[in-house]
């Protein structure tokens, strides 16, 4: 009843479009789980197999320095969906698996992007992975999705499984009902359900909601597929990036999908990874330090894509920074809906930026909180500053030093201490973590995945019936 509450606050300003909804864009937000920054063909990367989204990045604009709010899955996930750092609502961790824990989830006190375009008369979908909590408040279908499709948990395998307790065999679930069918790959099947989804309602506006849980281990490609990459010596990156290979052609199935039913023009669409890659597990960051997990830039910078060809230009590279929790912003402008107002966001609709009807960069500044106060960094104009743990802050200017291999702090001390006041500042606005999560050093990160970690009792049951 709160929850519902709050959403007829956050939403009395924009029920009604100022677009006619004729005029309204569908909106595709597409994201991968893992990839690493290097690891497309649109960012350069020699090895892996992207011509989908290679072409979806000749279609828009390439953000170069385009970043996620948090370096790990779900709270990533959390702050695109809310426009908010999720470090003010509490969300710093992964929640665990458990339809019966009320307390893990993205907090039934923050409004959904999805909420918003559903209330406005958008046919809304989930394709994909959740991870945003498993009890019943907390599943897609009661945050605001029409249709969904996909497992609620923070991963799953790909190919010939089992259905049973475990999370990465759990049933996959369609509209809160169980489905007892195992296909042949699941990434064919999330991209096949999508392309179904876009035919379906192509009278109307829409906004689907694509998070793959691709290139994510276990990597499970087909056969074939991993032939493609024989040359590949090393066996995890040869997996990794057929699996890659095979999220590519969902993509692909998609962007038919908007082609013939002449949706494209009329179809904004976001593509990004929810955090940087894991390298272990066979992802190439490129130029950037460190993986997923991380404040440095291999951490929480991704591959970053916004196509919109009524209104972007196509195949131009955006160099200002830009964060996942600019969708949100981003999404609403296009619909003609108005910023909720009820408390503090953080997103900026970057699309006068992207097509250059506005010079200056969309944020003065980005900010991360890792942890609760255990990790934080500021990037603002050409410098970043980082803090892990109880060690030295660490000072960058990441034009100069991608890589971030050349600490200046001693050089720069004013500035130093003008960003760690900023930070410090900034952190009053924040909560502490209000749950504990799955510790970021279980075997979600390994090759055999969270399915060995957060495993319900017999008498706990899936959010599907």
């Amino acid at each position: 009843m709160r929850h519902s509450a709050l959403l007829l606050l956050a939403c009395s300003a924009c029920q009604t479009s100022t677009v006619r909804p004729e005029q309204q864009p569908n909106i595709l937000i597409m994201v991968s789980d893992d990839q690493g920054y290097a690891d497309a063909g649109f960012q350069g990367g020699e090895q892996a197999l992207t011509p989908h989204l290679d072409a979806l990045a000749k279609s828009g604009v390439r953000c170069t320095n385009g970043y996620v709010t948090y370096p790990v899955c779900s709270p990533s996930r959390a702050g695109l969906l809310t426009g908010r750092y999720q470090a003010r609502f509490g969300h710093e961790n992964n929640p665990v698996y458990d339809p019966l824990d009320e307390k893990e989830g993205l907090p039934l006190t923050e409004t959904l992007l999805s909420e918003i375009l559903q209330a406005a008369g958008y046919r809304t979908g989930w394709i994909g992975k959740w991870h945003l909590g498993a009890a019943p408040a907390y599943v897609p279908w009661a945050r605001g999705f029409d249709e969904s499709f996909g497992f609620i948990g923070g991963g799953h395998r790909f190919a010939g499984w089992q259905p049973n307790e475990r999370q990465y065999t759990l049933p996959l679930i369609r509209g809160g009902t169980n489905v007892s069918d195992v296909p042949a790959h699941l990434t064919t099947a999330l991209g096949d359900e999508a392309a179904d989804f876009i035919r379906r309602n192509k009278e109307r506006p829409w906004m689907l909601y694509l998070p793959f849980n691709a290139p994510h281990t276990p990597h499970e490609p087909s056969a074939e597929r991993v032939e493609k990459f024989a040359h590949i010596q090393d066996q995890q990156r040869r997996r990794y990036l057929a699996q890659l290979s095979l999220l590519d052609d969902a993509i692909g199935e998609v962007a038919d999908a908007l082609a013939a039913t002449e949706q494209r023009e009329r179809t904004l669409i976001f593509f990004l990874s929810d955090n940087g890659g894991h390298t272990p597990s066979g992802s190439d960051n490129g130029p950037l330090r460190a993986i997923k997990g991380t404040l440095y830039e291999g951490g929480v910078r991704v591959p970053f894509l916004v196509s919109w060809p009524a209104k972007l230009p196509a195949g131009k590279d955006y160099e200002h920074p830009v964060s996942s929790v600019d969708a949100f912003a981003t999404v609403l402008a296009a619909a003609g809906l108005a910023m909720p107002t009820d408390k503090i966001y953080d997103s900026v609709n970057i699309v006068p930026h992207l097509a250059g009807e506005v010079k200056t960069p969309p944020h003065e500044r980005l900010l991360w909180r890792m942890h609760g106060k255990q990790s934080f960094a500021i990037r603002e104009g050409n410098w970043k500053l980082i803090r892990t743990g109880d060690t030295a802050p660490e000072l960058y200017n990441l034009p100069t030093d991608t890589g971030e291999k050349n600490n200046v702090i001693a050089a720069n001390p004013e500035l130093a201490r003008r960003l760690t006041a900023t930070l410090e500042a900034w952190n009053t606005e924040l909560i502490a973590p209000i749950f504990p999560g799955s510790s970021v050093k279980d075997a979600d990160w390994g090759p055999g995945g969270a399915n060995q970690v957060n495993k319900p009792k017999a008498d706990k049951q899936p959010p599907g019936k």
